[in-house]
């Protein structure tokens, strides 16, 4: 049990036609709810760190409880840098013991992209760290991650070879219809699976990564709305879609929107039935419980990761 790269996980997800979640952590109890799913259904999982929820909760902190995860659960896990936008951001969190980390320069030109990402490469690798990085843009807003529907861009399949030819990337995140945030689609929900299919073939046995993948469970946005929110047609990536996708060459899935309903969603409802409580430990429990149980139910139902680890 340790911190690992994601290097194994991904050869054994793609011969074995199923993705590993990449969950976000913003605080303890979210780490546990997802670890503890992980534990039970015996699936490889991947941590992964924004630079707003460094800024939160503090780097420090967040390595430490995710090691702490690795002891209790047994467990080898990734510690994963979520769309770090610097060589700086991404070179800290390397040298203080991430694993796995993301550079998104994909708001810049492709030869910059190429530029940056190779700099974050060639300083991760000798190190025994693997690199993400992005091509294409997801439109929506994550953190610092805030992009529009007009700037928003599909990944250019003639594009992949060079990239990751000049760069030595380890995984790929592409654009092909995801979106970050709850708010995800105006009209029908839609995967171009014909470009990742065209990704495949160019790089055949080559990780690809999904962004912005949640689904934004009904369940937790009508208790929002039922218990104060405000929340009016918020979609996202129908499951059997990214099923479809985990099957296919998506080692890679992250989830972080789903994890914010189940845990706002539960907390609104507990004070809605228990509104003299102030204790933490009360309300943060059955949120944790919330997180577990939808992580759960993403292993078994959408990524197909159960049993793999």
């Amino acid at each position: 049990m340790a911190l690992v790269t994601t290097t194994n996980m991904f050869k054994k997800a793609y011969e074995g036609g199923y993705a590993i979640g990449a969950f976000n952590v913003n605080n303890m109890e979210i780490i546990q709810g997802i670890t503890e799913a992980a534990q039970e259904l015996n699936s490889p999982v991947i941590l992964q760190v924004s630079k707003g929820a460094r800024a939160y909760a503090n780097a420090t902190y967040l390595q430490k409880l995710v090691e702490a995860a690795v002891i209790e659960t047994g467990l080898d896990m990734a510690l994963h840098l979520d769309h770090g936008d610097t060589f700086e951001t991404c070179k800290s969190c390397i040298d203080g013991g991430f694993t796995s980390v993301m550079i998104d320069a994909s708001h810049h030109s492709f030869e910059e992209n190429i530029k940056i990402t190779k700099q974050v490469v060639e300083y991760a690798h000798d190190r025994g760290v693997v690199v993400e990085a992005e091509l294409g843009q997801l439109a929506g807003v994550e953190d610092e991650v805030n992009v529009s529907d007009d700037n928003a861009s599909y990944t250019r399949p003639e594009e992949v070879e060079e990239f990751v030819g000049k760069t030595g990337v380890d995984s790929l995140a592409i654009a092909i219809g995801t979106s970050h945030g709850a708010f995800k689609f105006t009209g029908e929900p839609k995967l171009r699976f014909d470009i990742l299919e065209a990704i495949t073939q160019i790089l055949p046995g080559f990780p690809i990564v999904l962004h912005g993948a949640s689904s934004v469970i009904p369940e937790y946005v009508d208790m929002i709305n039922k218990f104060g929110g405000d929340m009016p047609g918020a979609q996202g990536v129908p499951e059997e879609m990214l099923r479809q996708a985990a099957k296919s060459a998506v080692c890679k899935i992250n989830i972080d929107s789903d994890i914010r309903l189940a845990v706002t969603g539960t907390i609104r409802k507990y004070f809605h039935d228990n509104p003299s409580h102030f204790d933490p430990r009360q309300y943060l429990k059955p949120a944790r419980t919330a997180v577990k149980e939808m992580v759960a139910h993403k292993i078994k139902n959408v990524l197909g990761s159960d049993g793999k680890a």
